[in-house]
């Protein structure tokens, strides 16, 4: 298996990207970030679609935060625009009623209740008092809604700010790492939540190095490094194109079959009684058992991981490797 960063050529129709007849509801193109002389983005484009779950992933220091400080019109690109239902932010008449984030769960006053946060929120934007008592029992925090933010763990913190991003019932929630901090169960939450959302059509924009909750959260994954596109598709397209095609293969005559595979070309390697077979697909292997009138008692595709996938196509654009 090829040890450096594949680009994956996907290409995106439009209008495969519509659900009941809005377009895209987050879209990039072309976004560039300069600090001083450090590039952060580089001409990054992607789309996140309605009724989905996006992953957004990269290596720490791959401009994840710093896209959805421009998406939010928290940074001012250098080059590009980022658009939501196909207007800058600044542009939205009702910001919180389309747009709902979460960029620092610890971004709220450490004296205010929670309930006086998105109190405070709510009348900034319009939003009625009766929403606040809503979002405070969808994350779970009506027992604590009179207490201290300050005092509040870090989980309870993200419970904070995901109840703020829904006080304007928007379209489209960008989460940046909105499990940390969170408990088993609260992950389990989240996850569940994040689903419900998009299957209420709504876009839901989600940044995480939790690679393993990644991968049973998002439908679909814009992958970045070194601020630069790697990828865009589903998450099973994704997996399956980095990871090696590997079977897992058990026979009685596993020594015999041995000599058969590796004159083919496989790659072998050992595996609970049998062998990992690389470089094959599961006919391939059965036709050539058959063949040569092996008896076998297991053939069995092999998956990736996310993770795996992930450090195959990124693991160059890594800013700080520990040796």
């Amino acid at each position: 298996m090829a040890t450096g960063r594949r680009r994956m050529a996907v290409t995106i129709d439009p209008t495969t990207y519509e659900t009941q007849g809005r377009h895209l509801m987050i879209e990039a193109k072309g976004l560039t970030k300069y600090y001083g002389d450090t590039l952060a983005v580089n001409d990054l484009s992607f789309q996140a679609r309605a009724g989905t779950v996006t992953g957004f992933l990269g290596p720490n220091g791959a401009g994840k935060s710093t896209s959805m400080r421009m998406i939010l019109g928290l940074d001012r690109p250098t080059r590009g625009t980022a658009i939501v239902n196909g207007k800058r932010y600044h542009e939205l008449r009702h910001p919180l009623r389309t747009v709902g984030a979460l960029l620092d769960a610890k971004w709220v006053h450490p004296n205010r209740s929670a309930r006086a946060h998105l109190a405070w929120l709510a009348k900034a934007n319009g939003i009625g008092k009766s929403r606040v008592d809503e979002v405070l029992d969808i994350v779970g925090l009506t027992s604590v809604a009179g207490k201290r933010a300050g005092g509040f763990s870090l989980g309870m913190s993200q419970r904070l700010g995901i109840a703020g991003a829904l006080l304007g019932d928007p379209e489209v929630l960008l989460f940046d790492e909105p499990v940390n901090g969170l408990d088993p169960e609260g992950i389990l939450w989240m996850r569940k939540f994040m689903h419900r959302l998009a299957d209420e059509g709504r876009t839901v924009f989600v940044s995480s190095h939790l690679l393993s909750e990644m991968s049973l959260t998002a439908n679909e994954l814009v992958v970045i490094g070194k601020g630069e596109l790697v990828a865009q598709s589903s998450t099973t397209d994704f997996v399956a194109r980095a990871t090696e095609q590997a079977v897992l293969v058990r026979s009685p005559q596993l020594p015999l079959f041995r000599d058969v595979l590796t004159a083919e070309g496989a790659e072998l390697r050992d595996e609970n009684g049998g062998v990992i077979v690389s470089g094959m697909d599961s006919d391939a292997i059965g036709e050539l058992a058959a063949k040569h009138s092996v008896t076998l008692h297991e053939l069995s595709p092999q998956l990736g991981s996310l993770e795996q996938a992930f450090m195959q196509l990124t693991g160059d654009t890594v800013e700080y490797a520990a040796h």
